[in-house]
């Protein structure tokens, strides 16, 4: 059995609601466990991440999927920090070779969320991560990939509450990036 953990900030709900897409979609592979795991602010002290528990959930995983809020350009300062605290593991290579792919909602279609899938993979490959991109043309009737990222997931949300934004269709793109890396873990695994 292959383990998929999701590991993610959200500041307003749009980020978690992604991240359950996410989840979703890794969990439709058939033999595949997913562990969706919210950074809490309060685990930060003196600006550095403290929660042994989750680090060792990460440990046990085969693909790690990393995922923020896009702020002023760039990941959120609570996932900047769970990022430098895990410096620990890059020390010692301890997440070498695990599968990596990331997600980030912003409230414009650009919003410079490509600085925070390019932070996400910076860090993955860091840390000696194996990255899982985005595939999916965003050409399609069902709005998959609409705004034509395949560094990772985008999805825009604004002040809309969690029941409108992100949308059907980023949320969709958010299920198949989680299917394929699944997908990819269960392959590796046999």
């Amino acid at each position: 059995m292959s383990t998929v953990s999701i590991v993610y900030y959200s500041g307003t709900g749009h980020t978690t609601k992604l991240a359950e897409a996410v989840a979703k979609g890794a969990a439709s592979i058939a033999g595949v466990k997913t562990n969706l795991l919210a950074i809490n602010a309060d685990n930060i002290t003196k600006g550095r991440y403290q929660n042994a528990a989750l680090l060792a959930q990460l440990d046990a995983s085969d693909a790690i999927i990393f995922g923020s809020p896009t702020y002023m350009g760039g990941p959120a300062a609570q996932f900047k920090a769970f990022a430098d605290a895990i410096s620990e593991k890059w020390y010692v290579g301890a997440w070498r070779d695990k599968l990596a792919a990331g997600f980030t909602v912003s409230s414009g279609p650009s919003g410079d969320k490509l600085s925070t899938l390019h932070y996400l993979f910076t860090l993955a490959m860091q840390l000696g991560m194996i990255w899982i991109g985005q595939p999916e043309l965003p050409m399609n009737d069902k709005g998959i990939n609409r705004l034509g990222s395949y560094s990772g997931v985008m999805a825009q949300a604004g002040q809309e509450p969690t029941d409108v934004a992100p949308n059907a269709a980023d949320l969709l793109t958010g299920e198949l990036l989680g299917r394929r890396v699944a997908s990819f873990a269960e392959k590796l695994r046999k």
